[in-house]
């Protein structure tokens, strides 16, 4: 694996473009919401303004009518009945009134268009079209062999009937809004996952490939030319553990989309086989970087597939490694029981750092810092300890230099 440069400062993650542009459609979302919250409240404000109005107006009408009915002054009464026609006009709400069974017009108030006073011909054939448009919401009330009164709503509330629908409408708006954002980003994470995965599956397969072609060139030389007069024994054993590392990626990439069978896994055996591997490659992978191993021998087995959790681990190895190239330094795997019949497994390395602006992002896919880094290492080792183990992959901020992740894994069940 080549060293990677990184873009800004080693170390991992950073976000694509399109990162920061999907990171805008929750503000919007939340300005839509918050939006619609203060039209509704607004709403809700208007109702309750109303309704102390008119709780204030029907009192003002109660204590008139008990003032007609208790007093014995001459004309009371009629006072009273006029003080009472008032106070139901500053309600607002609109009043025609017929004389029946003509139907002829009598006097109105309240009207939502102005006429003349006394109403002209004209205005009064407008005021009887717009008492068959109050019909027609409500029915007029009133004796029909005497006369009739034709009433419709206040101006507030008819401003009020719409609000509900509007904001209904705009609720309605957001979420469908917010379905296709997510099924948007959905969709470009998942179209991401496939082409960070495509690209880290021709990485993996490369390394071996031309180590295979080289070897293939060394076959063709005669054996006094081929480097160190290599016997075919030796080739044929190099090009075996090409074939092996081959048939390893092979394994490794027909397993993702699919629920293979947990079985009892042997952390020490991963370890030790994830060690193996790496220590003949950090000389040239990671100079300088040394490797430590805690894992004590009465750990307990897990539940697991080994194939993948050596994947996992690997990942998780090589982006320290990434991280350290060029500094040096030492990654440490440790491993203990935990409470609840879990196994707590641990990565810490002695490098740089998480860039802040990136930490809660770490495991998304195409998240990195390196310049020719597909950011799927990290996301394949959480679907990994999470989707398949059903543990928990998480990082630790120490708070200092270097970089702890933590893997929560299943105990396996005693038979």
């Amino acid at each position: 694996m080549k060293k990677r440069k990184a873009r800004h400062r080693k170390g991992r993650g950073s976000s694509s473009s399109h990162v920061g542009v999907s990171r805008k459609w929750p503000i919007t979302l939340a300005v839509l919401f918050s939006t619609l919250l203060v039209l509704y409240m607004i709403y809700t404000g208007e109702i309750v303004r109303s309704r102390e109005a008119d709780a204030e107006t029907f009192t003002r009408v109660y204590a008139q009518v008990q003032r007609g009915l208790t007093s014995q002054e001459p004309g009371a009464e009629l006072a009273a009945l006029t003080n009472l026609q008032g106070l139901l006009v500053e309600l607002g709400v609109p009043f025609v009134v017929t004389s029946e069974p003509g139907g002829d017009y009598n006097t109105s108030v309240n009207l939502p268009f102005s006429v003349s006073d006394p109403p002209t011909p004209d205005d009064v054939e407008r005021i009887l079209a717009y008492a068959e448009e109050l019909d027609a919401r409500n029915a007029p009330v009133g004796d029909p062999a005497s006369q009739l009164v034709h009433y419709g709503i206040t101006p507030e509330a008819a401003r009020l009937r719409w609000m509900p629908v509007l904001w209904a409408t705009g609720l309605l708006l957001t979420l469908l809004l917010a379905v296709t954002v997510f099924r948007y980003q959905r969709r470009t994470a998942a179209e991401q996952a496939w082409t960070a995965m495509a690209r880290e599956l021709a990485h993996q397969l490369g390394t071996p490939i031309s180590s295979l072609q080289g070897w293939v060139e060394v076959l063709g030389l005669d054996p006094g030319q081929r480097p160190g007069r290599m016997p075919q024994v030796e080739i044929a054993n190099a090009i075996g553990e090409d074939l092996v590392r081959l048939e390893r990626v092979s394994r490794r990439f027909e397993l993702i989309g699919r629920d293979p069978e947990l079985r009892r896994v042997s952390l020490q055996d991963v370890v030790a086989e994830l060690r193996a591997y790496m220590e003949v490659r950090l000389p040239r992978l990671g100079p300088g970087v040394a490797l430590h191993v805690d894992v004590p021998l009465d750990l307990p087995d897990v539940k697991g597939h080994e194939v993948l959790l050596t994947w996992a681990l690997e990942n998780v190895v090589k982006n320290a490694l990434d991280a350290m190239a060029g500094t040096g330094g030492a990654i440490t795997i440790s491993a203990r029981a935990s409470e609840g019949r879990w196994v707590l497994l641990r990565i810490r390395d002695t490098g740089p750092g998480v860039p802040f602006e990136i930490r809660d992002r770490l495991f998304d896919p195409g998240v990195t810092t390196k310049s020719g880094g597909w950011g799927v290492g990290l996301t394949l080792t959480r679907r990994i300890v999470e989707g398949v183990h059903g543990g928990r992959v998480e990082f630790l901020d120490r708070g200092d230099r270097g970089v702890t992740f933590q893997a929560r894994l299943p105990q396996a069940v005693e038979a």
